[in-house]
């Protein structure tokens, strides 16, 4: 089994650290691991995306250009990275501020109002954990525990307490993904 992901969206959305959660929770499930991030120069604000990589055999190329799942979070990634998605595979996207949805009848499409889940939950900053649990419930490739171990992992230890708050928000994701097309 090998998952190639992409994970495109603004700098400060917690896409680097979503894709840094999912390879150390693949770390823990010993499976070959590659997280490639890649970010403009104005960081906040800016592009970012991640591509990262799971698989029980060795990684050829951390360099890709096609991907089984695109989690996508704003419309530059949506226009960038829809067409990369490989026949067949996934997209996950938070509908906030998207403006031209998914067009593409040959991928599986689901959504998760991931922006809007945790401002429901009051705590904006834990959209990422909410998009992470969508995708979870969407390809389950990697075992909740080792999610949260990669969170214990890859979240200093002053921010172990928030844990909970985020274990809650990753539940909260898989509740609240919706199916928007299958092939």
């Amino acid at each position: 089994m090998t998952e190639e992901i992409i994970i495109a969206g603004f700098g400060g959305q917690g896409v680097l650290s979503m894709g840094k959660i999912l390879a150390y929770s693949g770390i823990m499930q010993d499976q070959e691991v590659s997280w490639m991030p890649s970010y403009g120069p104005e960081m906040r604000g800016g592009t970012a995306n991640v591509t990262v990589i799971l698989s029980d055999e060795r990684i050829g190329s951390p360099v890709l250009t096609e991907f089984d799942t695109a989690i996508i979070l704003n419309q530059q990634s949506m226009d960038k990275f829809e067409r990369t998605v490989k026949p067949g595979g996934y997209l996950l996207y938070d509908p906030n501020g998207i403006t031209r949805h998914p067009e593409r009848t040959d991928i599986n499409i689901f959504k998760i109002e991931g922006a809007k889940q945790a401002a429901e939950m009051g705590n904006t900053k834990i959209f990422n954990m909410v998009v992470l649990g969508a995708y979870l419930k969407m390809r389950p490739i990697v075992k909740l525990e080792n999610v949260i171990l990669g969170l214990k992992k890859s979240l200093p230890e002053r921010y172990h307490s928030l844990i909970p708050l985020n274990e809650a928000a990753i539940n909260n994701g898989m509740n609240n993904i919706s199916e928007v097309q299958a092939t």
